[in-house]
């Protein structure tokens, strides 16, 4: 009989995949976590992001980062210029547009600094609640709970919620997830769900936490 819920186990089963974290690549935002102008970075790297696998994501952003590294940087360049630099990433136009117009903000209200607070940071264009989550999280170490895709399915095959969208899910984790555990969440899910626990038949047979997962939805495996 399958177990209804991981949340009994949770500290075992993160500490579980702990383990095996350092055989999958890190999610390409906290790449730019590190040195000057790194909340910006993670930023901008968010923002490229978004419907575009890491794999395009992560080129596009260093391509990006050797011409402009800061808002002002940035602002000397055309939509045009940005467009060429990142494209192949989704909606590479309205993604360059976008940069350019967050620049502009950071630059008049913030003296060209990212905000810290989550509601300054859902002003900005083309920033989400997982955008903001994860440049509090990753870019300036602050607690929050970063809901991407990957987060979402997982949580609800493990049982440890029932929710419909990412932002359901994300309240719903706020009330159940340890705030311990808030911040290094997403990194953990995000890799685990590329390569173990992915959306369509995981990888079930080779999982370390097997035994103990619900799999909620899961209908094949392998």
């Amino acid at each position: 009989m399958r177990p209804v819920s991981l949340m009994p186990h949770l500290e075992r089963v993160l500490s579980s995949l702990r383990t095996q974290h350092h055989r999958w690549e890190p999610p390409i935002a906290g790449t730019f976590a590190t040195g000057p102008n790194a909340a910006f970075k993670v930023l901008i790297s968010t923002v490229l992001s978004l419907r575009t696998k890491d794999t395009t994501t992560g080129p596009a952003s260093r391509r990006l980062f050797e011409r402009a590294q800061t808002p002002r940087q940035m602002l000397e360049l055309s939509a045009r210029q940005i467009e060429k630099i990142v494209y192949p990433v989704g909606f590479y136009r309205t993604k360059a547009r976008s940069i350019l117009e967050i620049c502009r903000i950071l630059i008049e209200r913030y003296d060209g600094r990212v905000p810290d607070d989550m509601d300054r940071l859902l002003e900005l264009p083309g920033v989400g609640r997982k955008t903001a989550n994860l440049v509090l999280t990753v870019g300036f170490g602050k607690p929050g709970i970063c809901v991407d895709t990957h987060v979402h399915r997982i949580s609800n095959r493990w049982g440890i919620v029932r929710t419909r969208t990412p932002e359901e899910t994300e309240m719903a984790l706020r009330r159940r997830l340890p705030r311990q555990h808030w911040i290094g969440y997403n990194d953990l899910l995000v890799v685990y769900g590329q390569n173990v626990c992915l959306p369509i038949s995981p990888k079930c047979n080779s999982c370390i936490i097997n035994k103990l997962c619900p799999k909620r939805g899961v209908k094949t495996h392998r």
